[in-house]
């Protein structure tokens, strides 16, 4: 089972049945005191292959440098690891900032803080296949 959640299309996904992954809230203006979360449901990990953490931003000029992102993964047994995301290319408007892969019922993160012109030339790095088509909110 494949799956894409992101805010864009309302696709938030679901955290009691497949993907195992549901994104809670939608903070286009960065005004949200508490920003978005990505919950994984850890009693389903072993249903899980991987799963990569990304940010968009899909209106306007791309300009990460004012968007003082920060992204914080908060996985069990392992200190909170941190991303900004001010040091990017701003004619690149999707960054792969890291991917969860299950390693025998494990959690290894990789970092991977690289910037795409979209989710098609994400998707065709790392191998997945997907359909794309432009969305709006």
């Amino acid at each position: 089972y494949k799956s894409v959640v992101q805010a864009l299309g309302n696709a938030f996904g679901n955290y009691h049945s497949e993907p195992y992954v549901q994104l809670q809230g939608d903070d286009r203006t960065g005004e949200a005191l508490d920003g978005e979360w990505l919950h994984i449901n850890g009693r389903e990990w072993k249903e899980i292959r991987q799963v990569l953490i990304y940010a968009f931003i899909y209106q306007g000029v791309p300009s990460w440098d004012k968007t003082d992102g920060v992204v914080t993964l908060h996985v069990p047994e392992q200190p909170p690891i941190e991303s900004r995301l001010t040091e990017g290319d701003n004619k690149r408007t999707l960054c792969a900032i890291a991917r969860l892969v299950n390693e025998n019922g494990s959690i290894r993160v990789e970092r991977i803080n690289q910037y795409f012109r979209g989710q098609e030339e994400m998707d065709r790095a790392f191998g997945w296949g997907f359909r794309w088509s432009r969305g709006s909110k």
